[in-house]
């Protein structure tokens, strides 16, 4: 159990930034236009070691470490993008099946409805390598986001089966986030979300993230608390995966 922005993820997830345009970039540009503008077409990668990859509140490595990356595509003139994000994991194997490794491919295209109102819609697949899970662990979503200003709300809704549950095609996660600026560069970030499993209600339930990150320059530091309210997902060990845990995440985009 995963999420894009993920990108954020989730966990890496964890972190999320956004950028606003001031009201004088127009004067500067007149001035400066090659230092403010933005290339049309722009590359960037991602790496990050994470204490427990939390993916809707759920452990995706059976509360242990996860290690991280990424690339984006992104054409600034039309708002299209695309990437891939990997990560390691443990709940294939404790499914049943096979495999360590979640390999997410996805695409899109963000923009501006009005002043300080953006969207981003696009599609999400979740690639487990030899998972060998019946029905398969491969999952492709479709979402959309609006945002204003710092807060944003999402929907994801599966046209597969969801991460292996029988029967959970149209599958869907209802996400509201929000990420303030406090002092010092630190970011307050809070989330709500709900995953309903379709036809499989007992695996149906909420999460919730608080924490906080900084960028430091050199790395971005992120910890958080986060919970989901369900018991229907455990480890080999008998652990509850959804339990409430700090989640300290390391990340640096270059």
């Amino acid at each position: 159990m995963k999420s894009l922005s993920k990108n954020f993820t989730l966990v890496a997830a964890l972190t999320l930034a956004f950028a606003s345009i001031s009201a004088g970039m127009a004067h500067a540009e007149e001035a400066t236009p090659a230092a403010e503008a933005k290339p049309d077409n722009e590359v960037s990668f991602n790496a990050a070691i994470v204490s427990d990859y939390r993916y809707r509140g759920i452990s995706q490595t059976r509360l242990k470490p996860a290690l991280q990356g990424g690339a984006d595509y992104t054409n600034n003139p039309t708002g299209l993008y695309a990437g891939t994000w990997l990560s390691t994991i443990k709940w294939t194997k404790d499914a049943g099946g096979d495999g360590d490794v979640e390999w997410d491919l996805y695409a899109g295209k963000r923009g501006e409805i009005v002043k300080d109102v953006s969207y981003d819609v696009g599609g999400l697949y979740y690639f487990y390598p030899s998972n060998g899970l019946h029905p398969s662990a491969n999952t492709f979503e479709l979402y959309g986001q609006v945002s204003y200003g710092p807060v944003s709300l999402k929907y994801s809704q599966s046209t597969t089966n969801l991460f292996g549950f029988a029967d959970s095609k149209n599958s869907g996660y209802v996400d509201a986030s929000g990420n303030f600026e406090l002092t010092d560069g630190y970011v307050l970030n809070v989330h709500a979300g709900h995953q309903n499993v379709k036809h499989n209600g007992a695996s149906s339930y909420t999460d919730y993230k608080l924490g906080v990150t900084k960028d430091f320059g050199v790395v971005t530091v992120a910890l958080a608390a986060v919970y989901a309210d369900t018991k229907a997902y455990v480890g080999p060990d008998g652990k509850n995966l959804a339990k409430t845990g700090a989640v300290l995440t390391i990340s640096k985009t270059f």
